[in-house]
């Protein structure tokens, strides 16, 4: 196992509450439960930030010209 470090982290008490309950009815600790939803929150950004670096080359379009070429077309 790698090396763990350790962080105060303050939660509302109905957060706190739910999070002993979901980490203890899926038999594990709040501090893994905590860390497998950072994970997962940050593989979610990783995957964000890989769409945009996909795109980067694509022609923007503000919102005002896409609006106004929906009512040209019929759209709106």
């Amino acid at each position: 196992m790698s090396e763990t470090k350790r962080s105060t982290v303050y939660f509302e008490p109905d957060v706190h509450r739910a999070l002993r309950l979901r980490a203890a009815a899926g038999d594990q600790t709040v501090s893994d439960f905590v860390n497998e939803a950072v994970r997962l929150a940050l593989a979610e950004d990783a995957e964000d930030l890989a769409a945009f670096d996909e795109r980067r080359s694509e022609r923007s379009v503000s919102f005002e010209t896409f609006v106004r070429d929906l009512k040209r077309r019929g759209r709106l």
